[in-house]
């Protein structure tokens, strides 16, 4: 696991406009850049409008055109005519199918997200880390009556959103955790209470106790613990996590990250015989 740091890192702030790494920031508005802003807002929702792809990607609505136009040339976007609603093309299944084969955690993955939904009841996630996001890849659900996740498979959070997150974050290098901190800051309007000082108590914690724990933060009385899987060169390439109730998880704590800890151990150990 990695060590907490020493010293505390400078809080971080949303970037005003203009900022370095905000939208408007020049030196990060080529087409190439703003094509795979397009392309990754439409991974998240099916069957866009020009106006939600445009907000989403943070570009304007001719840009926006003009890019879907070429991607759907290539094959990356296709349009209904009726509708005139957007979605991903055969070409950006092909390259989504070649990236999973090279690097897949979900098969990897799998036994430990039965085991431990068996164990506990409650619901399992395999998250993994995109950019300055985490994308759930894997749910198992528990039989526990009430469900305390509302992730399903493609959902996007930003990193340090919930549980999963927190730990694909919290286990970062120092200077990428730096480098990203300013466009999490900037995603995270839809969480009242999460900020980026939040995130940094949320940092420390979690190294110190070696597991992610958030609770009631982003839906009361809900909350999640968490493991990183690290890769070879110790950095995270996906994280376990149980989502649940607030209570049945301080009533479990312990044993929760006990479980936690063994499946991703078994997990690493399998990744490696794998991808390296």
């Amino acid at each position: 696991m990695v060590t907490r740091r020493s010293t505390p890192r400078k809080p971080v702030t949303a970037p005003t406009s203009g900022a370095p790494g905000s939208a408007q920031g020049t030196d990060t508005n080529t087409s190439v850049q703003k094509a795979c802003r397009i392309l990754r807002a439409m991974s998240d929702t099916r069957n866009l409008r020009l106006t939600d792809i445009a907000l989403a990607s943070g570009t304007d609505k001719a840009t926006a055109l003009r890019l879907l136009d070429a991607l759907a040339r290539e094959g990356f976007v296709q349009r209904d005519p009726q509708t005139k609603h957007y979605a991903l093309g055969a070409e950006a299944f092909v390259l989504g199918a070649a990236a999973t084969a090279r690097l897949d955690p979900r098969p990897i993955a799998r036994p430990s997200l039965i085991r431990l939904a068996s164990q506990f009841e409650d619901s399992v996630i395999l998250s993994i880390p995109r950019g300055a996001e985490s994308v759930c890849v894997d749910v198992e659900l528990g039989r526990f009556p009430i469900r305390a996740t509302y992730l399903e498979v493609g959902s996007r959070r930003p990193l340090g959103a919930g549980a999963g997150s927190l730990a694909l974050l919290a286990w970062m290098p120092d200077n990428e955790i730096d480098a990203l901190m300013p466009t999490i800051a900037a995603r995270l309007q839809r969480y009242p209470r999460l900020s980026a000082q939040i995130l940094e108590q949320h940092i420390e914690q979690s190294r110190r106790r070696g597991y992610a724990l958030m609770l009631d933060l982003i839906v009361d009385r809900m909350g999640g613990i968490a493991v990183p899987l690290l890769g070879k060169n110790r950095r995270p390439i996906a994280a376990l996590s149980i989502a649940a109730l607030t209570e049945r998880i301080t009533m479990r704590e312990q044993a929760l990250y006990a479980a936690l800890a063994a499946e991703a151990s078994a997990c690493e150990e399998l990744a490696e015989r794998s991808f390296y």
